[in-house]
């Protein structure tokens, strides 16, 4: 005798919730700082200036987080990075009539491609060695940068940018300003997405036992050049940006003082998220440019809070403020228990 299965009624097919999205809750975080920090800004044309440094600052951050954070490669070469990108838009503003849309696609693809021949040429370098070999890189570019007057336009550099034209659309500074926050936006949230995703835990895993992750067949050198040219690239788009809303650019522009930040910002913020680097980069522009008080000294106290921070809080400002939510959520539940 043989029995006859019911048939299979499948219900409604079921919605995900986008709350189970990974990176999702920083995205939304991110959007709602984002718009007050934009309301905040205006017309008023400094406190835009304010918001170009602090997304330049930003992307240069996000660039170094991949490399540095993930990989557990400290490359020092950011200010080249930057620069490449900021130069790619100097000189296809000044120098041909191309559009200047093509910058922001030539810098990084350059910027990346020369952080994977730097790469190449260290790979057998790490640490203190790697810092200062990328250290010499990023001051021979600046080098290059005065030397070359006919390409660079040498220590005056290049100026009277070109305005942006997308399909017959100028937009105005403060629109350039909006879309530049949303690209930090959109870099911090795929930098998220990547982070949890199986590449990401591979590069973190490597970072810490990179013989391990070797072993289990993974080419380790290959993974670190692709996050040095994936930070690169993201640092170039940066440098771009800034040297449009300025205007201008020269070999002063990028020094290296912006790596030095760019290295605490992920500190400040919180080195575990990739919004950690942009929290840290909008708290370092307001502490050194922002407020009138404390202009002259505002390099030391943002020395002095990034050890206070790494003391009390070394998760930063994001990691701490996730811990203080997660004691308030048990604080009812330690009530009801007695505990």
């Amino acid at each position: 005798m043989t029995g006859t299965a019911a048939p299979r009624i499948e219900g409604p097919p079921r919605r995900r919730d986008i709350r189970q999205v990974p990176g999702i809750g920083g995205l939304a975080l991110g959007v709602a700082a984002a718009v007050l920090i934009l309301a905040w800004v205006g017309s008023d044309g400094y406190r835009q200036t304010l918001v170009t440094a602090s997304v330049t600052y930003a992307l240069i951050a996000l660039g170094m987080y991949v490399p540095y954070l993930m990989a557990g490669s400290l490359s020092m070469a950011y200010s080249a990075y930057a620069g490449i990108g900021g130069y790619a838009v100097g000189l296809i503003s000044t120098r041909t009539d191309l559009p200047l849309l093509l910058a922001w696609i030539a810098g990084p693809i350059v910027a990346a491609l020369i952080a994977v021949l730097l790469g190449l040429a260290t790979r057998r370098l790490s640490g203190f060695f790697l810092a200062a070999v990328t250290l010499l890189f990023g001051m021979a570019f600046t080098a290059f940068l005065i030397d070359g007057e006919g390409i660079t336009g040498g220590s005056a550099g290049l100026g009277n940018l070109r305005p942006l034209h997308l399909f017959g659309w100028t937009p105005s500074h403060y629109q350039v300003v909006v879309g530049s926050v949303v690209v930090v936006c959109v870099v911090a949230f795929l930098l998220d997405r990547l982070r949890l995703s199986p590449w990401g835990v591979i590069v973190r895993t490597m970072r810490d036992a990179p013989r391990a992750v070797e072993a289990a067949g993974v080419r380790v050198p290959m993974m670190n050049l692709v996050a040095l040219a994936l930070g690169a690239a993201i640092a170039a788009v940066g440098g771009g940006l800034f040297t449009y809303s300025a205007g201008s650019v020269t070999p002063d522009t990028f020094t290296l003082n912006i790596v030095f930040l760019a290295i605490f910002m992920p500190l400040i913020g919180g080195s575990g998220t990739p919004w950690g680097a942009v929290a840290g980069a909008v708290l370092a522009v307001q502490l050194t440019l922002n407020f009138p008080a404390v202009q002259a000294s505002g390099t030391l106290l943002l020395a002095l809070g990034v050890l206070v921070i790494m003391l009390v809080a070394p998760k930063g400002v994001i990691g701490y403020a996730d811990e203080l939510r997660r004691r308030a959520i048990a604080l009812p539940r330690r009530g009801r228990t007695g505990g």
